[in-house]
């Protein structure tokens, strides 16, 4: 949240459409560049910004153009000038705090989301925005930090894996969409993994530490769900576009991810109601705990209660005090205190107050 409004701060009072960088990223900008088709693709890694202006969309080869490191505010102007994206889109790639969302334009579709990887020195989920602009005959990604994410969708269209070559840009958008959408369930594993560990710290073992652990959990679950809830929506809005771009064949497949978007989101809520219940159970656990101390507390103090006021009676200091002078005086008051105390405690057994 403070990242956001810090790069909305930088904005204030500038024109509709200002370039303007609000991450922190200051590595120089690189671009990956596939062209396919049903026969062949070449891909280039680093490519220069002077050869990816020289393509132009065909029907016969599709262009992909991955971005990664935002901080070049020319090239990405010049890149997205070339394919002909207003500047309001290049304005809100530039915002790595944009909200997810999804724009129809006439000639291309433009996607923001959050793209999550998992942190296992730290044990939580890092989110990556990720801008996707498709078209006929191209796709443009943006990512302010190299992931490894889209490798596989490399992989797949140099080795000829699966429909990508043989589908239009909107099948690659929805490529990089679905494995978006699937890692959400690695790093759901990876918190489910964790929670785990917590409940059964909590049932066997609660302690004070338990508390922030917890807390940690239920705040990641909100900014779980806070970046997988508005990815169903992108998906529903894409099923119900009736644009040109997306082909009904695509259509198809987008329904799976959007079954895959509800899941997680369900999955995301059972956790949250897990977690809430678990903080039940810890409130009650060191309920209970101090229960019994208070009991333990009550049933000393109410043993000592009588031996103490028969304590308190040969403690003063009379003349003539009733076996003050006998011999076995100080036995017999003894015996009788321990005759007390133990008929107390077979009292309280009794009563299964013990």
């Amino acid at each position: 949240m403070r990242n956001e409004l810090s790069g909305r701060r930088r904005k204030a009072g500038m024109v509709p459409g200002a370039l303007v960088y609000t991450g922190e990223n200051n590595q120089q900008s690189q671009l990956d560049l596939s062209v396919y088709n049903a026969t062949e693709c070449q891909q280039t890694t680093n490519a220069n910004l002077k050869e990816c202006l020289t393509l132009e969309p065909t029907e016969n080869n599709i262009i992909w153009i991955h971005v990664t490191g935002l901080s070049d505010i020319k090239l990405i102007e010049q890149l997205n000038t070339h394919f002909k994206i207003h500047p309001l889109v290049t304005e809100d790639i530039l915002n790595t705090e944009q909200r997810a969302k999804c724009e129809e334009y006439n000639d291309y579709i433009f996607l923001t989301l959050k793209a999550l990887s998992w942190d296992n020195d730290k044990q939580k989920f890092i989110a990556e925005q990720t801008n996707i602009i498709f078209g006929n005959g191209f796709v443009l990604t943006f990512q302010d930090h190299p992931t490894i994410l889209f490798n596989k969708i490399q992989e797949r269209l140099k080795h000829a894996q699966g429909r990508l070559r043989e589908n239009k840009s909107d099948y690659l958008a929805y490529a990089l969409v679905d494995i978006i959408v699937d890692q959400y369930f690695v790093i759901l594993d990876n918190c489910f993994e964790n929670i785990e560990k917590v409940e059964t710290e909590v049932i066997t073992d609660p302690t004070q530490a338990s508390a922030p652990k917890l807390y940690r959990l239920k705040q990641q679950m909100y900014a779980l769900r806070k970046v997988v809830w508005p990815s169903r929506e992108i998906v529903n809005q894409l099923l119900r576009s009736d644009s040109k771009l997306i082909n009904h064949s695509t259509t198809l497949y987008l329904r799976d991810v959007y079954d895959h978007t509800i899941q997680a989101i369900e999955t995301i809520d059972s956790f949250h109601n897990r977690l809430d219940n678990m903080l039940d159970v810890y409130l009650s656990t060191l309920t209970n705990r101090m229960n019994e101390v208070m009991k333990v507390l009550t049933i000393i103090a109410t043993l000592f209660i009588p031996l103490t006021f028969i304590a308190s009676i040969y403690g003063m200091n009379f003349t003539y005090m009733p076996e003050l002078h006998s011999r076995w005086g100080y036995p017999i008051v003894l015996g009788v205190m321990a005759c007390m105390a133990i008929s107390m405690l077979i009292f309280f057994k009794r009563k299964r107050w013990l």
